[in-house]
């Protein structure tokens, strides 16, 4: 007798961006499930994406797109009516633009988390919700002893940063991605949803568009692919820890099959100390791999910025097993095969006609 499977529809607000459509691809082939994307389309190369998940999807019942914004609440709260589960990635991204429009920034990132939440709690389904947050919400985290190396800083003894590490809201990005994702959490404790955070380190990956302010492994790499000049900003030695979106795509089916562990509470999420590395190494990984050598322009360093940053991945490894697999070189090689397929508008002569006002997706549902 076969197990019943459950029926699963899913809302994956911001489904058309880097994270959303690497989300929704590995549901169409790996799930029944129903998937409605919710995606305003106002970043660069997203309609690609969508263009490429209908394409995908094939059977247009399976696949239902919303052209819409999470701050239209009206509008979030007749999509999530139906959900068995809810991806909020859907965000202002860049540090860069909080400091310049930081209403902008609340409303997006704070009034559209709490549209989403009020949705779900509203349905009286209580559906599975997963939210994206970051590790900017831990500041710039200046305490830590740090040793500096050549091309590195190092901590001495370090294995990274945990979620018992204190909130400390640096830049109107990080007050809005706390407080977003202080609202999940609580929306949990209070109204019983089960809710899941997920503090990102540096995501990257095919299918990501990279620029200055978000995607920084790839604006690197296409760089050196497109003969551009690369803005450093510090010295170099600043390190993070790299995961491919791959890996990060099964933390989020970890954490969702394992529910009854996982309810309300927060992981940090990144590449741990084996995908550590500092933007002086990768450039020198990125050049020993294309052959091409980057031009660089130095500029003095961001308020803000981390010099070492490294997740300690430990909580979710002991709560449902993942951990990442893939390590640095192949990331590199993800991103680079995926331009070398797309590089017709992945490359920056050809980006501005993207993400028209007005756009429709060439086929499938829309509402």
């Amino acid at each position: 007798m076969n197990k019943l499977v459950p029926f699963r529809s899913i809302v994956i607000f911001g489904g058309a961006g880097f994270v959303g459509s690497n989300w929704a691809h590995w549901l169409l082939n790996h799930t029944d499930a129903r998937i409605h994307i919710y995606d305003n389309l106002s970043r660069r190369g997203v309609h690609r994406n969508l263009r490429w998940l209908q394409q995908q999807a094939g059977d247009a019942d399976r696949l239902k797109v919303t052209i819409g914004d999470v701050r239209d609440a009206a509008l979030v709260n007749r999509a999530v009516q139906t959900a068995t589960e809810i991806y909020h990635f859907a965000a202002q991204v860049a540090v860069t633009s909080s400091v310049q429009d930081p209403r902008f920034d609340f409303e997006v990132n704070v009034g559209g988390t709490l549209n989403i939440l009020e949705a779900a709690r509203k349905s009286g389904r209580r559906p599975f919700l997963l939210f994206t947050s970051t590790n900017k919400v831990y500041g710039h985290l200046n305490f830590k002893r740090l040793v500096a190396r050549a091309q590195r800083y190092d901590c001495p003894d370090e294995r990274g940063v945990n979620e018992s590490q204190p909130l400390d809201l640096y830049s109107p990005y990080g007050c809005s991605k706390g407080a977003a994702d202080q609202y999940v959490r609580d929306y949990s404790r209070i109204f019983g949803l089960p809710t899941v955070v997920l503090r990102m380190s540096c995501i990257a990956g095919q299918r990501q568009f990279g620029n200055e302010d978000q995607g920084w492994v790839a604006h690197f790499l296409y760089s050196a692919l497109e003969d551009r000049a690369l803005t450093i900003y510090g010295d170099g030695r600043q390190v993070r820890d790299i995961l491919c979106v791959d890996d990060l795509v099964r933390a989020f089916e970890a954490v969702r099959a394992n529910t009854t562990k996982t309810q309300g509470q927060i992981y940090n999420v990144g590449g741990g100390r084996r995908n550590a590395v500092s933007l002086l190494e990768l450039i020198d990984e990125i050049e020993n791999m294309t052959g091409k050598s980057l031009r660089l322009q130095m500029q003095k360093a961001r308020p803000g910025d981390q010099l070492y940053y490294v997740t300690d991945t430990s909580k979710l490894k002991e709560h449902v097993g993942w951990e990442p697999r893939i390590g640095t070189r192949e990331i590199l090689e993800r991103i680079h095969d995926w331009w070398m397929e797309n590089r017709e508008y992945v490359s920056s002569t050809s980006v501005a006609a993207q993400a028209q006002p007005g756009l429709q997706p060439v086929s499938g549902a829309v509402s």
